[in-house]
């Protein structure tokens, strides 16, 4: 009996002093809490996707709380979540411009063709690490969805083996963005201006053999812009959202097609 009873007791005995100890840590060691950054956190979608430049939702609220940001950088919660934290911290309206994402590409299967037959992983990382993925552009959208699968809100399809962003569903939280490895998304304000669907870093004459649509860095549409607003940068056209005013000239004299406007 006593040869039971006792490392029972032993063995209760050091669990009970380890739990006084661990509930004495934890009163000592604790972390204070924010209930001013707790708050602001609940307030912010929950997107963590980075876009305001902090870890995530909660990086932000810290930095919100402590004054160290302003309200408004958080492009999924747009303007609405904007007012809402800025009444809450006391501040003045705050002005949000919403982004959305655009895909600079638009060689399709219509336009262009693979160089090889790609059976591999359906991703566009994975795919790109088989001498820079099967399109035959190297710097073309491979179809394979890494975007579509990032993207929380459906704003994303794969259309013809393109990525294809529908403005109205885009947040502009970035995280395609980042998702792609060409690099072939970046975030431009949501307002009418041209968007030059191609990234091609070829010279035309290759680009031409690839692509059917692909930029050639002809000049038109430098040559075109009464605004200053678009120019070719290593072989392809760059457009400018800050000058950008969307008047469609560029687009209209682009010999390839390659230009379209943004929808608003």
């Amino acid at each position: 009996m006593y040869e039971i009873l006792f490392p029972v007791l032993i063995v209760a005995g050091i669990g009970l002093i380890a739990g006084l100890g661990l509930a004495i840590a934890s009163a000592v060691m604790a972390v204070p809490k924010d209930e001013k950054a707790e708050k602001i956190t609940e307030m912010l979608p929950g997107a963590n996707c980075g876009a305001c430049g902090f870890s995530g939702c909660s990086g932000y609220a810290a930095a919100l709380a402590k004054g160290e940001a302003k309200p408004g950088l958080c492009s999924p919660g747009g303007a609405e979540v904007a007012a809402e934290i800025s009444e809450f911290l006391g501040l003045g309206g705050v002005s949000v411009e919403k982004k959305v994402a655009v895909v600079r590409c638009s060689g399709s299967a219509d336009y262009t063709a693979d160089k090889m037959e790609y059976a591999g992983i359906e991703s566009c990382s994975a795919a790109v690490l088989l001498a820079g993925g099967p399109a035959s552009c190297q710097y073309g959208c491979m179809g394979l969805g890494d975007c579509m699968k990032a993207c929380q809100y459906g704003a994303i399809e794969i259309c013809n083996g393109v990525a294809h962003i529908d403005p109205a569903r885009c947040k502009g939280c970035s995280m395609c963005v980042a998702a792609c490895p060409k690099h072939l998304i970046t975030l431009v304000p949501y307002r009418p201006q041209a968007v030059v669907r191609c990234s091609s870093c070829d010279k035309g004459a290759q680009t031409n053999k690839v692509c059917k649509i692909g930029c050639i860095g002809c000049m038109k549409c430098e040559k075109t812009c009464e605004f200053d607003a678009i120019h070719v940068k290593d072989f392809h056209a760059v457009v400018d959202p800050e000058k950008c005013t969307g008047c469609g000239k560029c687009a209209e004299v682009c010999p390839r097609h390659v230009i379209d406007l943004l929808n608003t």
